[in-house]
């Protein structure tokens, strides 16, 4: 029998062992020598590595088709990458620009909703470039809630999603101040003119979709244990991130992000404070682990938002991380772990408030706040 050259990588399991080969290595990030050595975090880090590759899997494989795109979550109660917000659904659909497609949804009532294409990816240049965007403030909806967005180079009527030649995605963002009360938006997509069904499965398609699985996993645990080692000179603090490097990673452009890495004695804690909340859509701050995923948020507070967080009386806010209920308001939980990293951001803020931290003794904070 002749075997196609095309597929001999495939056929004689080469392709197979190259992936699992570069999956191997993906543990190199894990090890990095500034990364935290003890037995918790390593465990972390490896059951991130098997995390990325369940989203790489669903991306590059199940969901890689954009002829017939669906959507799926790229982040969610154990998924996660890039200090993921726990108050946001993430929804996310392949595409190829030079197709068009439509996305037909109910509004419902979570209370913000953006849509962004993009291009890129972190398997290939470790960067997704918006190319499009749209938000509910000019999302057009019937009496009942429903719309239709057309995703297209070419400019259409109504809500038009732009698509650039190479785009490649669309990430879809529903952020609820309060899950157990807002009704998340129900959305599909379709490519518009699909008249046939998907064929069997492709060779040479599967062979590269192994290696971009591969490349996903370990570009991105690489991106963002960089982007930990560039905190640790600034351990307790929050300064503003580098707006431009979150944007280039698929930031939302209506958020404008602080992000750091935190370190803490079970005596301690880090009081955080913001002198006054600016005016916003929305806001938040998250705990995160050193590999940048959030905290288990099924069971431990380590986040408080926009509706969440009590006030102080002149309009700021202060919030406390500690390993200890220390008997205050907004205390974040560390959940169990001494060190990891931390986000805050605004959305749709007019200005920022930049916020101040310091750590004192558990037993002193009543006086400290």
């Amino acid at each position: 029998m002749t075997i196609n050259t095309a597929h001999d990588a495939l056929v004689s399991g080469q392709a197979w062992s190259d992936f699992c080969d570069q999956l191997k290595r993906c543990g190199e990030q894990i090890l990095r020598p500034e990364a935290p050595a003890d037995a918790a975090t390593r465990a972390e880090g490896f059951r991130y590595l098997t995390r990325l590759l369940r989203i790489a899997l669903e991306m590059h494989v199940e969901f890689a088709d954009p002829a017939f795109p669906g959507f799926f979550k790229t982040s969610h109660e154990t998924a996660k990458i890039g200090a993921d917000n726990p108050d946001n659904l993430y929804e996310y659909a392949r595409l190829d620009g030079n197709l068009e497609y439509r996305i037909k949804g109910n509004r419902g009532s979570v209370y913000y909703l953006s849509f962004g294409t993009q291009k890129g990816g972190y398997e290939t240049d470790g960067k997704m470039i918006q190319t499009g965007f749209l938000d509910a403030s000019t999302l057009q909806v019937d009496e009942d809630g429903n719309f239709e967005i057309i995703l297209s180079c070419q400019p259409q009527p109504g809500n038009w999603l732009k698509l650039e030649p190479t785009s490649n995605s669309v990430l879809v963002r529903q952020t609820f101040l309060d899950r157990d009360v807002e009704v998340p938006a129900q959305l599909s997509i379709e490519r518009v003119g699909a008249d046939t069904r998907p064929g069997p499965l492709d060779p040479a398609m599967f062979e590269q979709a192994l290696q971009r699985v591969g490349s996903y996993v370990e570009s991105t645990a690489r991106l963002f244990a960089d982007w930990s080692q560039s905190y640790l000179p600034h351990s307790n603090q929050l300064p503003p991130a580098d707006q431009a490097l979150c944007q280039s990673v698929g930031g939302d452009p209506n958020i404008f992000y602080y992000h750091s890495h935190w370190a803490l004695a079970e005596d301690e804690a880090l009081v955080i404070h913001v002198q006054k909340v600016p005016e916003c859509d929305f806001w938040n701050l998250q705990i995160n682990n050193y590999w940048m995923e959030s905290l288990d948020y099924r069971y431990h507070r380590i986040c408080f938002n926009k509706h969440q967080a009590t006030y102080d009386q002149d309009g700021g806010v202060t919030l406390v991380l500690s390993e200890r209920d220390p008997g205050v308001a907004n205390w974040l939980q560390t959940a169990g772990i001494r060190q990891g990293t931390l986000c805050l951001r605004w959305v749709g803020a007019s200005q920022q408030c930049h916020p101040t931290t310091r750590v004192v003794k558990i037993d002193q904070l009543q006086e400290a706040v």
